[in-house]
């Protein structure tokens, strides 16, 4: 049985150097296109993490060859024959991102089917927008029995706007417009570097897409994308939990891989409290705190505005930093969840629908608390660290689903932490 609990005695700076792994969000949605190509694809820099298992056992129980190789990359070899259209249930509903086979599946094949997807109980993420990316390009869509049945018949190039810069439906249509005749377009798609990741991954197989990372993608259709060895980027919101960690506890960590520029509004909002963050050679930043940190207000906003994926962190953080900050959150209606968990280490804030009010003390100490979600699991690693006396995370199995040997990591830079 795995381990669902992490016990932590706090109080301690931490210093030394951590390396950060893949980013999970950019490795699924590589692991999900890679079934679009012929032959097999080998993805390295992919965290062996909860999350990834889950999808590839999906894609394992749809016919797809999927194995780790002993390099630790991942290699995946989809069969020429069409795929078992119907993802299985009782694992899709276990993660959000299985949603992504709806627009690689239907690149490759006519029909597609996946369950509603699940993951963490953040707030609604309708499938709205990937629904209608999809129709626009020409597929017919129902939803039967809480699963969304799609088929391709008489599919074209379009032009899509989103009401919203979604990542996963902005991720869906590139995938599935890769692959359809024809010019495609999306405007007002997201921006964030995990689709410039996946496009550029596209390139490399021989699509055409252009403008990843702006607001408008443009797309031609291919007749076929063929196999490559091809890396996921670093994991941004990893290493931007490992700086709050450095900042929460007054420590000093190296942070090694990463690529600076997509931490930008987590820096310059670290840099405002009094954060000292240097830039070095090789992709590595040095993070230290001076006391006393400052208050700051934080709006969560998409890339490149402040992440929602580093609001609860911020939030563990901006307890223990003396002053009034504020944070809006206009992302997801449930990411306060975490707060009812800060207050019982000591923490002084008061929510009211997307807004939080903290009042900072320079003291935390530890209780017994639950991870409700994967990025609360994390800020709750962070405010154990940097808290008096022992905190028991229960749930931390939402931890896992994200982050590669947190606790390994954390133990190197000093943390008293252990799983159980």
């Amino acid at each position: 049985m795995k381990s669902n609990r992490l016990r932590i005695k706090g109080g301690v700076p931490l210093r030394g150097k951590v390396s950060i792994s893949g980013a999970k969000n950019a490795a699924l949605v590589l692991i999900a296109a890679s079934i679009m190509a012929k032959g097999e694809t080998v993805l390295e820099q992919v965290p062996y993490i909860e999350d990834v298992q889950v999808l590839i056992q999906i894609l394992q129980k749809m016919g797809v060859q999927v194995r780790w190789k002993e390099d630790r990359s991942l290699s995946i070899q989809a069969p020429d024959e069409a795929l078992t259209i119907q993802a299985p249930q009782e694992l899709t509903r276990k993660l959000r991102a299985s949603n992504l086979l709806l627009g690689s599946m239907l690149a490759r094949q006519p029909e597609a089917a996946i369950s509603m997807p699940g993951g963490c109980d953040i707030g609604l993420r309708p499938m709205d927008l990937h629904i209608k990316g999809v129709q626009a390009l020409g597929a017919t869509v129902s939803i039967k029995r809480n699963r969304i049945c799609a088929e391709r018949k008489n599919y074209h190039g379009a032009a899509v706007y989103l009401d919203f810069p979604s990542v996963g439906a902005t991720e869906n249509i590139m995938m599935m417009a890769c692959m359809t005749p024809g010019e495609s377009m999306i405007e007002n798609a997201a921006k964030e570097p995990e689709i410039v990741n996946l496009a550029s991954f596209l390139n490399a197989m021989g699509a055409s897409v252009r403008g990843a990372g702006t607001d408008v993608i443009r797309i031609t259709g291919v007749s076929e994308l063929k196999a490559v060895r091809y890396a996921a980027i670093p994991d941004r919101i990893e290493a931007g939990t490992y700086m709050l960690a450095a900042a929460a506890t007054g420590g000093e960590i190296m942070i090694e891989n990463v690529i600076p520029q997509h931490l930008h509004p987590v820096i310059a909002k670290l840099r405002e409290m009094g954060v000292i963050i240097q830039e070095l050679d090789h992709g590595n930043l040095l993070v230290y705190a001076q006391d006393p940190l400052r208050p700051v207000d934080i709006k969560t906003m998409p890339y490149p505005g402040f992440p929602t994926d580093m609001q609860s962190q911020m939030l563990a953080l901006l307890a223990k930093t003396p002053g009034t900050s504020m944070v809006v959150e206009n992302v997801f209606e449930n990411r306060f969840r975490i707060i009812d968990e800060l207050r019982r280490m000591g923490a002084q804030i008061k929510a009211d629908s997307h807004l939080a009010v903290i009042e900072g003390r320079p003291v935390l100490h530890g209780a017994n608390v639950r991870a409700t979600d994967l990025r609360a699991g994390a800020a709750l690693i962070v405010a154990g660290c940097a808290a008096e006396g022992e905190t028991i995370i229960e749930d931390a199995v939402h931890i896992f689903r994200g982050y590669e040997s947190v606790v390994e990591k954390f133990r190197g830079l000093g943390a008293e932490i252990e799983a159980f």
